[in-house]
């Protein structure tokens, strides 16, 4: 028999399980199926499918190097799979399981239901270290722990090809899933890169980890940057934690120059990896939450105050405060952004704007390259203070382009209005400037660049009033416990 395998966000040959047990069985035939109806989502971008279609070159080479390419078809769900059973006849299904969104659930849900019908074994394999089901919350971080410890699955020495002359068929473009065309600078990917990035940043990028995350001048290259290989699953946690394990190893009781900062940096790095995982864990146990807060009360308290035009403002950068215009811009233009900016920039929508997060999380997971459902869902929600257990984070974004960029260096890069203006102070703040200064830089508010949206000391009160008058309710702090006892990280315990 045939033994399928359903490539989906695990673009990979090494330490990809369903790959190994097809080939240990028969000929196999490995299948990535381009959903239109996927990419039609609100989350789903152009750079999105740029990625994929990267990680699917390059999947095809490899595959093709162990005797049998990728086969890859567009279409919708079942469908596919029903056409290619009528030409190749019964097959056998090993899938990885998927985290996703709604989209992908319902997908699966309909996958299953063919495969039930035409009596076709569909095998699927935990992935990322996400527990399906999981019961009790208090043995998730042991059962974590354990899935990331076991090896690392070996590349199957050969694939018995497909019998029959089945086509590979042509990797879509991006017209073919009704995408337009894509012309933001994201990063490559592919097996090969994410393993680059990888060793780069265990041996050399990552000593000033730590210490240098949150600057977006810095993260740029200090950051793993494997976030991209990951979400599509071009390199597997696992593989990630078994090379930082190596190399923390290696650094154990090393006195050379700079290894205290090197095991610092890696134990930071280690606490992301877990984070990762806690994260997708709480998508993958309310799908709820991609659409309904935590707590469902908090879904009225934006409900009805949505203002497009500071939706607009922020959407394009043009929110009149610096730092965040210029953290927009860069997402936009590259896809990625470090954490503390992405927060930054959720938390200015959220309490500055006052918007729903309902409203401007899809937009917000269309703009990252890495985008991860199981993982923006939760912080979004997180960062919009709609979970009812983690503190308010309301940023400043004066102080934080102050801290992170005190040189005014990445604004000017990114908001070049205000690159002519000499006074640093001034570029973080240019409502400072007197009406002789702004003719003087060329950069008069109101007509180069634009006036403040929103009062920050004044968003920042009345967001927080609102949220803690909330909060301080006792219904509903019975179901912030309830949700502490379901998603909450035993670590704190």
């Amino acid at each position: 028999m045939v033994q399928l395998v359903w490539y989906k966000r695990d673009l990979r040959v090494r330490d990809h399980r369903p790959l190994a047990e097809a080939a240990a069985r028969g000929p196999v035939l490995p299948l990535y199926v381009a959903e239109p109806e996927i990419a039609a989502g609100a989350d789903f971008s152009p750079r999105h499918w740029s990625l994929i279609a990267q990680g699917l070159h390059a999947l095809r080479q490899s595959l093709a190097a162990l005797g049998q390419p990728l086969v890859v078809r567009c279409g919708r769900l079942p469908d596919v799979f029903e056409m290619l059973y009528r030409q190749v006849g019964p097959f056998r299904i090993w899938a990885h399981q998927e985290t996703g969104n709604r989209r992908t659930f319902d997908r699966d849900l309909r996958m299953r239901s063919w495969a039930q019908t035409r009596r076709i074994p569909l095998t699927e394999y935990p992935c990322r270290g996400v527990v399906r089901p999981l019961r009790d919350r208090d043995t998730w971080s042991d059962r974590w722990a354990a899935c990331m410890k076991q090896p690392p699955v070996p590349v199957p020495e050969m694939l018995m090809p497909t019998p029959g002359d089945l086509e590979p068929g042509r990797i879509p473009t991006h017209a073919d899933l009704g995408l337009p065309p894509d012309t933001t600078a994201v990063q490559a990917v592919s097996e090969a890169h994410a393993h680059q990035l990888l060793n780069t940043f265990l041996h050399e990028r990552g000593k000033p980890y730590r210490t240098s995350m949150s600057s977006p001048l810095t993260a740029e290259r200090i950051c793993s940057r494997l976030s991209v290989h990951l979400a599509y699953g071009t390199l597997s946690i696992r593989q990630a934690v078994h090379a930082l394990r190596e190399r923390q190893l290696e650094l154990e009781g090393a006195s050379f120059r700079g290894a205290a900062m090197w095991r610092k940096s890696l134990a930071s790095f280690n606490s992301r990896l877990h984070w990762h995982g806690h994260f997708m864990q709480k998508l993958e146990d309310a799908p709820r939450i991609e659409h309904e807060s935590y707590i469902p009360a908090f879904d009225a308290l934006r409900a009805d105050d949505f203002n497009p035009a500071l939706y607009d403002a922020w959407k394009h950068g043009q929110t009149g405060f610096p730092m965040v215009d210029a953290c927009m811009r860069c997402l936009q233009h590259t896809g990625w952004l470090n954490f503390r900016m992405r927060a930054m920039l959720c938390s200015f929508a959220a309490y500055d704007c006052w918007l729903d997060w309902r409203r401007f999380a899809p937009y917000y997971g269309g703009l990252m390259a890495d985008y991860e459902p199981g993982i923006h869902y939760p912080q979004v929600q997180m960062q919009s203070g709609t979970t009812g257990i983690n503190r308010l984070r309301i940023y400043n974004p004066v102080k934080q382009g102050h801290e992170h960029d005190p040189e005014a260096v990445f604004i000017r890069r990114w908001v070049p209005e205000l690159a002519a203006i000499e006074n640093d102070a001034l570029v973080h703040e240019p409502w400072q400037m007197s009406a002789f200064e702004q003719q003087a830089y060329g950069c008069v508010l109101g007509r180069d660049y634009p006036e403040r949206v929103v009062d920050h000391l004044a968003a920042y009160h009345d967001a927080r009033s609102k949220i803690e008058a909330l909060r301080d309710t006792p219904h509903i702090q019975a179901q912030a416990e309830a949700i502490v006892e379901k998603h909450g990280s035993r670590r704190r315990r």
